[in-house]
Order: C-alpha cells, then sequence, then structure tokens
C-alpha cells in the first residue's frame, strides 16, 4: 500500500551517496504515486476525458510532469537534448486554466501506451542522472541536483491538483485502488466557536536562505507584519455547518457574493459546494476521490474562496460580527500560537501526506494546541493575494512559477490537504489558486 511519503529531502548532510540515495527513492516514490492516481481509470479512453472543460484532457497531465523533467535538465545542461522534441513541447505548457478549443485534437494521435513508454524513458534517463551527477552537500541552487529536486517537487503539486480533477470525473470512469483508501469515520456536524488568537509581530520569508529545503522562489525574501489580536474558529467550516447557508438559499441572494463570485455563479450554475451532489429530495451526497457516500457532516466543506467569502458575508449578517477569512499573517500568527512547530509539518498529528487516508477525516480529529485542524485535511484559504516578499527574485529554470499568480486574481492557501505532500507540507511554503479554482480546500473564519 503505497501511504505515507517521504519528506520533503533535505540539502544538506554529512554523507553524499546516502543523500544521492535518499534522492533516488524519493524520485522513484514521486513518480510512483503519480502514475498510481492514473490507476483509478477504468479504461485509457478515459485519458482522453475532460472533468474541468477549462483544462486540458487528462493525458496531458499523465504526460507534462515526465516531460517536465525533461525540459529542467536540458535547461540545467545536464542534458543536451530531449527524448522526443514532439512530446516536450505539445505537453510543456498550458497547465493554468483557459479556454481550449478541441485539444484532444492534438492529444489523439499519441496513445496512451505511447506516453507510458515515454513516461519509463524518463524513469531511466533521470534514474541514471541521479546516480552518475557529481555530488556535494548541500546542495545550491545551481546544482544540477536542484533540477531534479524541482521536477520531484512539480510532480508532487500534480498529484494534488490531479486528484482534483478526478473527483470531479464521472463516478462509472473511475474505480477504487487500495493506494487510495477513504476514512470511514464520519457523523453529525459540530458547533463551531471561537478561539482568541494573541497578536504578535512576525516574519514571513525565508530570506535568502534555503534553510534546508528545496523551496519555491516565492517562498524567498522577507515581509514583517504588525497582527493585532483576533478570535479564530476552532474548527474547519464543516459540511454540517456550511449546509445552513446553502439551506438559507445562500447560492440564491446576490448580496452574499461579490462581482467575481456573481459570474462564477453564473458560469457555473452553482447552487451548492462542488464535491456535494444534489438529490432529489433535496439532500446531498458527498462525492470522495472514487466514491459518492452519505454525506459526511462533520467532514470540512471544500468550496472556493468566493463559496467561503459569501458564507463569511453571510455569517456576518446573522449574528452581527465581522467574520472574514484570515490573512496570510494571521494565520502563520495561529500556526505559532497552535505549538505547530518544526520546517516541515508532522504527518503523524494531522491529516497530511497519505498518512492516513485519501480523503477528509472528521474536523476534531487532530488538534493543535488552540485549534483543531490548523494544518492538514483540506487547504485553508487566506484573504490574501499572493505576491513576492522584499528581495523575490525569479528562478533561472521555473522564471514564471509565481509571477502570473501576482495579478491579485490568486489567493493564498495555507496548511496542506490530505494528499499534500513533498514541499506543500513545508511550513514555508506558498501556494495560491484564482479564488474560483475547485481544489482541496475549505476555510475557517476569523473576527478582528
Amino acid at each position: 500500500m503505497n501511504m505515507r511519503q517521504m519528506q520533503s529531502i533535505r540539502l544538506d548532510g554529512g554523507n553524499p551517496e546516502e543523500k544521492r540515495a535518499e534522492i533516488r527513492r524519493y524520485f522513484h516514490q514521486s513518480f510512483d504515486l503519480f502514475e498510481s492516481l492514473f490507476e483509478l481509470f477504468r479504461s485509457d479512453e478515459v485519458f482522453y476525458k475532460q472533468p474541468e472543460p477549462t483544462r486540458h484532457p487528462m493525458i496531458f497531465y499523465f504526460g507534462h510532469t515526465a516531460v517536465f523533467y525533461i525540459n529542467k535538465l536540458v535547461l540545467s545542461g545536464v542534458l543536451q537534448e530531449g527524448i522526443d522534441p514532439r512530446f516536450e513541447a505539445l505537453f510543456a505548457v498550458g497547465v493554468d486554466e483557459m479556454i481550449w478549443d478541441n485539444m484532444n485534437e492534438h492529444f489523439e494521435g499519441f496513445g496512451v501506451d505511447t506516453v507510458r513508454e515515454y513516461r519509463k524513458a524518463v524513469r531511466a534517463c533521470v534514474d541514471e542522472r541521479i546516480m552518475q551527477l557529481p555530488l556535494s552537500l548541500p546542495i545550491t541552487q545551481e546544482d544540477p541536483f536542484w533540477a531534479i529536486l524541482m521536477g520531484c517537487e512539480h510532480e508532487r503539486i500534480h498529484i494534488e491538483t490531479s486528484s482534483v480533477l478526478h473527483r470531479q470525473m464521472p463516478l462509472e470512469l473511475i474505480q477504487e485502488h487500495v493506494n487510495f483508501p477513504l476514512c470511514p469515520l464520519s457523523g453529525e456536524g459540530l458547533e463551531n466557536t471561537m478561539v482568541s488568537i494573541g497578536g504578535t509581530t512576525i516574519t514571513l520569508g525565508k530570506g535568502e536562505k534555503d534553510d534546508g529545503l528545496y523551496g519555491w522562489d516565492n517562498e524567498y525574501g522577507m515581509a514583517a507584519y504588525e497582527v493585532d489580536d483576533f478570535e479564530a474558529s476552532l474548527y474547519l467550516v464543516s459540511n454540517g455547518e456550511y449546509l445552513d447557508f446553502v439551506n438559507a438559499n445562500g447560492y440564491g441572494i446576490e448580496r452574499w457574493w461579490d462581482d467575481e463570485g456573481l459570474r462564477y455563479l453564473s458560469l457555473r450554475n452553482a447552487k451548492c459546494p462542488p464535491f456535494w451532489v444534489a438529490q432529489g429530495d433535496g439532500s446531498y451526497k458527498y462525492r470522495s476521490l472514487t466514491q459518492e457516500i452519505t454525506m459526511p457532516y462533520n467532514w470540512p466543506v471544500e468550496v472556493n474562496a468566493l463559496e467561503a467569502q459569501a458564507f463569511c458575508r453571510w455569517k456576518s449578517a446573522q449574528e452581527g460580527r465581522e467574520y472574514r477569512l484570515p490573512s496570510e499573517a494571521q494565520y502563520a500568527v495561529l500556526l505559532k500560537a497552535s505549538g505547530v512547530i518544526g520546517d516541515i509539518f508532522d504527518d503523524s498529528t494531522a491529516n497530511l501526506n497519505m498518512a492516513h487516508f485519501a480523503s477528509s477525516v472528521p474536523i476534531d480529529t487532530f488538534f493543535h494546541g488552540k485549534v483543531y485542524d490548523a494544518i492538514g485535511n483540506v487547504w485553508q484559504w487566506t484573504s490574501s493575494p499572493m505576491d513576492g516578499f522584499e528581495g523575490f527574485k525569479t528562478h533561472p529554470l521555473y522564471d514564471d512559477f509565481s509571477t502570473p499568480t501576482f495579478d491579485t486574481k490568486h489567493n493564498i492557501i495555507k496548511g496542506g490537504s490530505w494528499i499534500s505532500t513533498g514541499n506543500e507540507i513545508v511550513r514555508a511554503s506558498r501556494y495560491a489558486f484564482r479564488r474560483h479554482f475547485i481544489q482541496h480546500a475549505g476555510f475557517r473564519y476569523v473576527v478582528d
């Protein structure tokens, strides 16, 4: 069973050959977990489906992570040329959502077995480079091994984002898999309460140092914030708590939604969260990765930022207090107040890193000193748009990883989900998605 994943590789250490073996294990584990995710498809025809109309067919993502390794190794000078120029052009770009004009026409000429064979060739190529390249410690951003670690962390991001697309696939096209077990525990929703969090000055960012761990460019630089006292919800908002908003016609009353949210409602005809399945009697079931189950009211709700903000406006009107999403700085203060320590989040005390289930768990499972699920279970939306800290610099091997998200349209998510691995569960990591984006993401609310 392919459950708990290795932690993100440290760049330092005393023995280069032991580090080489560790990187090799990390690479193959990344490759294996990503491929096992596509074993959820009942047939190869499913690879050409688009569960999300603004994203590529799934075969693109199956080829994309392998192509990424080769293109970065060429760019770094490790390889003089790629393996298959057709693949390395077609499967290279187009990850972010946009309107595509029947992209299947471009991919149907590549059979799934052809892509599988390409992935085998990439695995062998990267494995050979891991074993043969000179390795000295610590690994720096200029080292060829940085390109290999970049490929591993990139693939682990796509493990998460591809699993979201899998959850949007018609259920009849998906089969269960031993690597992705569903949590059997569920129950009624829990009453949420507020917890006081003391304000403080907090500094975010890694400065110019890597702190011994691989990092994406947006983690570097620094920014200081003065955070006042605030209150935060004890629990993540559950399916049960969010149901009150849905039952109050929250998706049908315009005042709870801003202009961007109203556009989302219009385009999607949304009436409930994306992984809720409406039933004829007015109730809802829940779509997990591989099953449709009775609604787990005590699991965290998964919504986009626009839905979370609409809920906060509605709740504020009901109770006469201003509820909103926490800022990135407030989340960092909450993490500190909750006693979450270490550079890498501990998957023994949180629903992270495939260490427990391939799904959420009840929101009262993991307590972190001040609140439940300070980390893990689902990502937590913040109110902060993605930006670069003072001193931000792009990395020459991936100069457009972060800068396209510095457009005020991408909000930062924090804390990781049940399938977050690698850099995603490093304290310093920063990820952002467009506010209407579907992800394994929920929220908690705060009051200043």
